[in-house]
């Protein structure tokens, strides 16, 4: 090899040293970037997590989870129909999700608590004090269709108003960390006591669709009721003094361990029904016999089992989950 060929040509190593000094003035400018943008990550983290808490998140959480129900409420509309399926591709449930559930309930005492109705007075089923209505339940374990039941003993509820007062209105203790509800009825309220005849006379309806899990999972399934429409019309809420219906309906287990609150236009979706049976058998205690909901465009978290009270409102009313951290719209 020649002394000229070994040695750099002067241009390389002018166009080389160009390269390293574009190259360290671009390094430096990402470093620079990246520092910026690493802080204002940790300043806008460090502002969210010092937002106060609404539901267990932070209210910009929160406010930024309800903007986004808005959009999807605009993009889709609540009577959009949830598709069907043939009943040969329906599954058994599996059970998921205990919270007012951990007893079995006698069927002959359960009623369905129903306030807010127009006119309750003129109905054979009205009492002037619904909560005052005691539901009973099995002492011991049960077992039907892979349902299984220990008894729990109830304990007692410590009114946090007086302690030293405990309350009689709610023989079972709470199970769940999101606490009571804010939105039960309290005692002395006025409203209908149904029994389970005086649901299933109205129009039936078989349906087969999706129930989706919030978890991941999702199973089709065969549900068999009467329509929450039909409900309505046959125990209509009071309207408010402008002619317009209550914006919610609210539901919760009897004893109030498990609540629910919905907008109306979901209660009067075509698809949302009272469900009765569940792959043409009766609904068995622990996928929420006698009644449960189901709302195939919303997640399981809102389809609440063994209904005992539901209330027409304007107050957006309380919600399970949504106490915890979830979204109280839950649209598919």
């Amino acid at each position: 090899m020649s002394e000229s060929e070994a040695k750099p040509h002067p241009r390389s190593e002018f166009a080389d040293a160009q390269v390293r000094a574009a190259s360290r003035k671009q390094t430096r400018r990402s470093f620079t970037v990246a520092a910026i943008a690493a802080a204002a990550g940790y300043g806008l983290y460090r502002w969210i997590e010092s937002n106060p808490k609404i539901g267990m998140q932070p209210a910009a959480l929160r406010r930024a989870i309800e903007a986004n129900a808005a959009v999807s409420r605009a993009l889709f509309n609540e009577r959009a129909l949830a598709p069907t399926y043939p009943v040969n591709l329906a599954e058994h449930l599996r059970i998921n999700g205990l919270i007012g559930l951990k007893q079995a309930i006698l069927p002959e005492s359960w009623r369905l608590q129903v306030v807010g109705v127009a006119n309750d007075t003129s109905f054979p089923q009205y009492d002037s004090d619904v909560t005052a209505w005691k539901y009973a339940y099995s002492r011991g374990s049960e077992s039907s269709e892979g349902d299984h039941f220990t008894f729990i003993p109830p304990e007692p509820v410590i009114d946090p108003i007086d302690p030293v007062v405990t309350s009689s209105r709610d023989p079972s203790h709470r199970y769940a960390e999101a606490g009571p509800s804010k939105s039960s009825a309290s005692a002395a309220t006025p409203g209908l006591l149904l029994t389970i005849s005086d649901i299933t006379k109205l129009p039936a309806h078989e349906l087969v669709t999706e129930f989706k899990c919030v978890e991941g999972w999702s199973q089709v399934v065969q549900w068999a009721g009467v329509r929450m429409l039909d409900f309505l019309e046959a125990y209509p809420p009071a309207k408010k003094p402008d002619g317009t219906l209550p914006r919610y309906v609210y539901m919760e287990t009897p004893n109030g361990d498990y609540y629910v609150g919905y907008d109306m236009a979901v209660c009067r979706h075509p698809q949302t029904l009272l469900v009765t049976h569940m792959a043409g058998q009766p609904l068995t205690q622990l996928h929420g016999a006698p009644l449960r909901l189901h709302t195939p465009t919303k997640y399981g978290y809102k389809q609440i089992k063994r209904i005992g009270l539901i209330a027409y409102t304007d107050i957006k009313p309380d919600d399970y989950w949504t106490k915890l951290g979830y979204d109280w719209y839950a649209g598919l």
